[in-house]
């Protein structure tokens, strides 16, 4: 009897079990085994289209509109909409003498400012103030909210856990009783980390040849779910390649490069963003004549709390 035969056999011998299992709405194991990982692809969202959006949505979109005037990116490879499994990037834009209202939620996220001057986030009372390359920490359950004092909009990009906390049913949104809240300090190293700071200590770092293999980093302060880096290429160098059991989500500061990620390449300039879906093989290089820099955020804390979080360099 062949093996296809005797599979056939076994089948058609399970399937009035299977069929009374069903109707009480069980399975047996051996029609429901557990999926083991999928190779999933890359993406890569533009910063031309990105950029023209978020000036149309300044132009079309009023804050009676919407709480927040978000872009979200989307990942077409993902039926969620998200922008990956675990981590999201959007940009935000308040326009000049605009407010975004307080209210907190269960999803952790921060900021970091790609554009304007003369804005601050409150995150608990505490005042951040935000100009280009500022990094902002939001932790979960913090009430913020936003004000542009300038004559001109005010851009940054979100990073969130959202998906995975939207994953697990746990987002929850609380509206505050006052619009702003009430500033009662300024807010410290653990919230907000100055651009001329974390570029001094990145080059510190790139100076001293640590971390070279895989690009010299700058870490930020982190989230249960979240941990962000600045990643600095040195130009021409050709790195080790690499993978991480997580998603990795990758904006584009300074300069020009390209990630080969398994077989694909992609080339990327200043504002580009992309994501490295978990367990690819991945290698950047800088093409500038220059330094490229690289905000990274990744969703590795929480991982290695659950015990899943691996890496290897090859």
């Amino acid at each position: 009897m062949s093996a296809a035969h005797a599979g056939g056999q076994e089948a058609s011998g399970t399937a009035a079990f299977d069929r009374a299992l069903a109707a009480d709405h069980l399975a047996g194991f051996w029609t429901a085994r557990v999926p083991s990982h999928r190779v999933e692809p890359p993406f890569l969202w533009r910063w031309a289209p990105l950029e023209a959006a978020l000036m149309r949505a300044a132009r079309e979109i009023g804050m009676d509109m919407a709480e927040r005037r978000v872009i979200k990116l989307s990942n077409p490879h993902l039926p969620s909409g998200a922008g990956s499994r675990t981590v999201q990037f959007n940009f935000s834009i308040v326009n000049a003498g605009e407010r975004a209202v307080a209210h907190r939620h269960s999803i952790g996220a921060i900021r970091f400012v790609l554009r304007g001057h003369a804005a601050y986030t409150t995150v608990d009372g505490a005042r951040c103030d935000m100009s280009p390359g500022d990094f902002i920490l939001t932790p979960a359950g913090s009430w913020h909210d936003h004000a542009n004092l300038s004559d001109e909009p005010v851009i940054w990009l979100d990073g969130l856990d959202g998906p995975l906390i939207q994953a697990l049913n746990l987002a929850f949104f609380e509206d505050h009783v006052q619009p702003e809240q009430v500033i009662t300090h300024v807010g410290g190293p653990s919230l907000r980390v100055p651009w001329a700071l974390a570029r001094e200590q990145l080059s510190a770092v790139a100076a001293s040849d640590e971390s070279a293999d895989l690009g010299a980093c700058y870490e930020y302060p982190t989230l249960p779910t979240l941990a962000s880096r600045l990643v600095l290429l040195r130009p021409s160098r050709q790195l080790r390649e690499h993978r991480r059991s997580g998603v990795t989500q990758y904006h584009v500061v300074e300069g020009h490069g390209r990630t080969t990620i398994d077989e694909q390449v992609f080339d990327w300039g200043p504002g580009d963003t992309f994501v490295i879906p978990a367990w690819r093989w991945c290698r950047h290089q800088s093409t500038s004549p220059t330094d490229a820099v690289l905000f990274a955020m990744d969703d590795a804390p929480a991982l290695r709390a659950l015990g899943l979080y691996r890496e290897e360099a090859r």
